[in-house]
């Protein structure tokens, strides 16, 4: 809908965005500490109703329980990576290509050793669940695993997807260059693009219109 406007918070070499509606807000994904001033002042004047995790890695998660006890809200995702905030390990990552080994070796050794926090009492979602219980009834929640089990993102009144690692955009729109399945992702990968969006927003790089 029109009224439902998209910023995206740039923190290092991932994004967050903040999906609003007048002043009232969701938060997608949360940022790395790092960035975690970056993040709540770009909340700043917004009423945050809910924060939605694409998946639980520190870089898209790290900031979650933070700014949940700050501003008094629940955290979101998928009860699949909910292991995620215990053990990396759980689910390992692989990759593929130049772009996808250089990302993961630099990022590896973060990603074993700085686990978000878990936050206290998080909401499960998954495929079909909607967030008209948090004032916006046209966002809809939709599984894209393969970079992880629980990887999901947001389907916006049918035309603009929010998405983590499923995709991203380090040099141009690709399928996602980390993954814990490539056989699923690749399935994911399919189904984002017969979803017929308009644009897709990714947790690395600038979004893209289709």
């Amino acid at each position: 809908m029109d009224e439902y406007k998209i910023t995206r918070v740039k923190g290092g070499t991932d994004n967050c965005y903040i999906v609003s509606a007048g002043k009232d807000a969701v938060l997608f994904d949360t940022s790395s500490k790092a960035s975690l001033d970056m993040v709540l002042d770009a909340l700043d004047g917004y009423d945050l109703k809910l924060i939605v995790l694409s998946h639980t890695h520190f870089d898209h998660a790290e900031n979650a329980k933070v700014i949940s006890d700050k501003f008094g809200v629940p955290v979101a995702y998928h009860r699949a990576d909910d292991e995620l905030f215990d053990d990396y390990d759980a689910q390992p990552l692989r990759s593929f290509g130049l772009v996808g080994f250089v990302v993961l070796k630099l990022s590896i050794k973060q990603l074993r050793e700085t686990k978000a926090a878990r936050p206290a009492d998080p909401i499960f979602i998954k495929e079909g669940d909607t967030l008209q219980d948090y004032g916006f009834p046209d966002i809809k929640v939709i599984e894209l695993p393969g970079h992880t089990r629980g990887s999901i993102g947001l389907l916006i009144s049918g035309t603009f997807l929010l998405l983590g690692d499923a995709m991203d955009n380090w040099i141009r729109p690709s399928i996602g260059h980390l993954y814990w399945d490539m056989d699923v992702l690749k399935k994911t990968y399919d189904r984002i693009r017969s979803l017929g969006v308009k644009t897709i927003y990714y947790g690395h790089g600038k979004e893209t219109e289709l």
